[in-house]
């Protein structure tokens, strides 16, 4: 190839010509001659046509000899060479592929990271690893450039940047770079340039970070301002041992005081290596160290000095602890006392005091591990005694230096993050346990529905004072019951019918004060008490009726020797909620209800399980578990939320945040006032769709006794076909879930060929739930369980709903 770029340069660099080209030129020159001779038959204008010719050949070749041409795009090959050594100047691990995927350049932090220079994306032996480049390589031949972040190679985290490069595009240019992961040296920088560093000054402490070759790598104000003279001094990078010096007895002096100075006091603290996270180091003397010192008290001594170090950790903004050699506790900050649950004025005796039973032998074991020996620093992960359900790491390092103190001991204090998290796995809880319950009520209510409706025939055959007419009753009666816990489970799922309004807290507590003082009873008195100027609220008034009512009663179960039941409402503004820095309740208006008593109160440990369905704490026989539950759901499917507060022997809490109503109508809604209609006979043609057999076979005999003509389906499918026989259909009922295809499809489909036709949908779920999912005009909603009046009153109301015939 080199000697054919050779030849090619000859040739076009103007190099001398060959001999054959005089001949040649001498012999065009006589053709042009001859042929201007024969055209034209004049010697003297042929030979000026020849020499015309040679001349012009001459200036063409003396041109290139000036000015030769350049090789094309295609033709040039690239200086690799050059490119090498700008990648080696980066600090990326840089490779170029050709079309073929062939290594054609290479950085030598390339080879370092993948021995044996692999062509990309063969670097590593993982097969999801090639497969994810192969993607990103013909991605970037396709759209010009690609990305895959954090791969995983050895102890490397990298990020990969692929590009099409090249005069014509024809390489790709491969780029891998370190993913930076977050260290403690980072903390401990921001720590020392920050105001805790200015705190430590103050203090007379003098903080600086070195890395592991002996060079600062951050310093506080305080070491600064004495080992360089200036506060806002750059010694980042300097040997930290220049700044020092030792006399003839030992002592550690400031090398820029010289004799003036006072001699000073070191305490080094290993600090962990990110590559090494969780893990104890041995020799962490090689590693970066944070270095404290402060000026040695007269008369020297460890204990003088421990004063100082304890003023230092009292001003940290982490949890930290010092121990002994014999694991005795010397000292505790409040921040350490706060993650460990420490009550004030309390000192443990030993770090093991903190931890459950089981964990305490290991923490002795590290204590005198770490404060023996080499420097040292890590991590084990404890169970606090306050909170023994969720595992902390403890960290431990080993100081030397400070008389008595050997261990340093740090803890976060994640209070606040753990708090958070019981709220989050409670609030998911919740959910779970609704969908249960949610899931559970319909169901009942089917069977609910069919008890009920049979009862309703079999009083139709019987009469007042027949032998059996007063069980059936009983049946029904408690057939309601049922029915009304299955409710309280749709209320806690939030997927029972609501009917909000527009309306006033104040109102609707006085209309439930006369109910409550009958409930209440002569021993509890009631308070009531109303805030100015409150935001209206959309809410149905009946449930939040229930809502109190349900407050009410426990918090009188709450005070069996007597109390107080206070009902208070009050506005709460954005801007303080706003300062309540509440981590669930969104910044807003709210109109808040606070229901407190002044009762036995709720033990924390059952703080957190009020709002769970059947969860109770009264006597066998005397509780649902349902009472909270259903003011949980009404408040959540209101929009609004609910918090509970207690304290043993002060009683407890619950107060309600509704969102101040922003509709542009404010007055209240006024409830459209149903036609009264005693007459449920009818005529026509009714289709059930009903997948429940029990349930089926209940509504097609009310149907029929009420004068209708009943046809039925088990499912959408099979009530489509019925729609497209002979059969006029005058109204179709169906169930919203059912296997196959539901109520929605079907009547969507059904739409299509008889866009007039009555629609009654009956089903166990929320209507408001449903009318959300199904985007259908006009139909009808009946709530299950439903008696046979209700059906044929139902069915009678959508049979008027038809538009007339023209």
């Amino acid at each position: 190839m080199a000697a054919r770029m050779k030849r090619d340069d000859e040739a076009w660099m103007g190099q001398t010509p060959s001999r054959s080209f005089v001949p040649l030129l001498a012999l065009a020159a006589a053709a042009s001659a001859a042929i201007v001779l024969y055209a034209i038959g004049d010697w003297a204008l042929a030979a000026g046509f020849a020499a015309t010719v040679v001349t012009i050949a001459a200036l063409l070749a003396w041109y290139r000899h000036l000015y030769p041409p350049i090789l094309s795009d295609r033709d040039a090959v690239p200086d690799w060479t050059v490119a090498r050594a700008a990648a080696d100047a980066s600090s990326m691990a840089i490779a170029v592929t050709d079309r073929a995927g062939r290594l054609v350049c290479a950085s030598d932090l390339f080879g370092e990271w993948f021995p044996g220079y692999p062509s990309p994306p063969a670097v590593n032996a993982d097969a999801s690893l090639i497969e994810g480049l192969t993607a990103a390589a013909r991605a970037a031949w396709r759209d010009g450039e690609a990305k895959v972040e954090a791969i995983a190679h050895a102890t490397l985290r990298l990020d990969v940047d692929i590009a099409r490069t090249g005069r014509s595009e024809d390489y790709l240019l491969w780029r891998f770079t370190p993913v930076r992961q977050p260290s403690a040296l980072d903390d401990v920088h921001r720590v020392l340039t920050g105001e805790a560093g200015r705190q430590l000054g103050e203090a007379g402490i003098m903080a600086v970070m070195i890395g592991g070759e002996g060079r600062i790598r951050s310093a506080n104000g305080a070491f600064l301002l004495r080992a360089a003279g200036r506060i806002d001094a750059n010694i980042t990078g300097r040997d930290f041992a220049a700044h020092m010096r030792v006399d003839d007895k030992g002592r550690l002096f400031l090398a820029r005081e010289e004799s003036g100075g006072l001699p000073l006091r070191l305490l080094q603290v290993p600090l962990r290596r990110a590559s090494q996270p969780g893990g104890v180091q041995n020799g962490a003397q090689d590693g970066p160290m944070l270095l404290l010192l402060i000026d040695e008290p007269a008369g020297g001594g460890g204990t003088s000095a421990l004063s100082y170090i304890e003023t230092l950790l009292s001003l940290l903004p982490f949890g930290l602890a010092m121990a002994d050699r014999d694991g005795r506790v010397l000292f505790v900050n409040k921040a350490f006392a706060r993650a460990a649950g420490i009550k004030d004025a309390e000192t443990p005796s030993y770090p093991g005091d903190l931890v459950v039973r089981e964990d305490q032998a290991a923490v002795a074991d590290a204590v005198r591990r770490f404060a023996v020996g080499p420097q040292m620093s890590g991590d084990i992960a404890v169970r606090m005694r306050e909170q023994p359900e969720e595992p902390i790491a403890l960290s431990l390092a080993g100081v030397r230096g400070l008389g008595e103190a050997a261990v340093l001991l740090s803890l976060k204090d994640n209070s606040e993050e753990s708090k958070l998290k019981r709220q989050v796995a409670q609030a998911t809880k919740m959910q779970a346990i609704g969908q249960l319950a949610g899931g559970v009520a319909h169901d009942f209510n089917n069977i609910l529905t069919a008890i009920i409706g049979h009862c309703d025939l079999m009083l139709m055959r019987h009469t007042p004072g027949d032998s059996d007419y007063d069980d059936i009753q009983q049946i029904k009666s408690n057939s309601n019951r049922a029915a009304g816990l299955t409710r309280q489970l749709l209320a806690f799922s939030r997927q029972q019918t609501l009917r909000p309004q527009v309306l006033q807290l104040p109102d609707i507590v006085a209309d439930v004060s006369n109910l409550l003082k009958r409930l209440l009873g002569e021993n509890v008195k009631l308070d009531v008490s109303h805030g100015r100027n409150l935001g209206a609220v959309r809410a149905d008034p009946g449930q939040l009726e229930q809502v109190i009512v349900n407050l009410a009663v426990n918090a009188r179960d709450a005070m069996p020797e007597g109390g107080t039941l206070n009902i208070q409402t009050y506005g709460v503004p954005a801007n303080r909620v706003r300062e309540m820095r509440q981590q669930i309740l969104p910044i807003s208006d709210y109109t808040a209800l606070r229901v407190s008593d002044t009762g036995l109160g709720i033990p924390p440990d059952i703080l957190s399980k009020i709002f769970e369905p059947f969860f109770t704490t009264k006597e066998l026989g005397k509780g649902t578990g349902l009472s909270l539950s259903t003011v949980y759901g009404i408040v959540k499917q209101s929009g609004g939320y609910i918090f509970a507060e207690s304290e043993l022997g002060r009683g407890a809490s619950f107060v309600i945040y509704l969102p101040v109503y922003a509709g542009g109508d404010i007055e209240q809604a006024k409830p459209k006032t149903p036609i009264k209609r005693s007459e449920t006979w009818g005529t026509g043609t009714v289709l059930l769709v009903e997948d429940e057999d029990m349930v089926r076979a209940v509504a097609e005999r009310a149907l029929t006794r009420q004068g209708y003509k009943v046809l039925t389906a088990s499912d959408g499918e099979q009530g489509l076909e019925v729609l497209g026989g002979s059969e006029k259909i005058d109204l179709l009922i169906s169930d919203v879930v059912m296997p196959n295809m539901d109520g929605p499809s079907m009547v969507a489909h059904a739409r299509r060929s008889f866009p007039d036709l009555p629609v009654l949908f009956m089903s166990g779920y929320a209507e408001e739930q449903l009318r959300k999912s199904i985007d259908i005009a006009n139909v009808a909603f009946l709530p299950k369980p439903f008696s046979v009046n209700q059906l044929a009153e139902a069915a009678r109301d959508a049979l008027a709903s038809r538009p007339a015939a023209e």
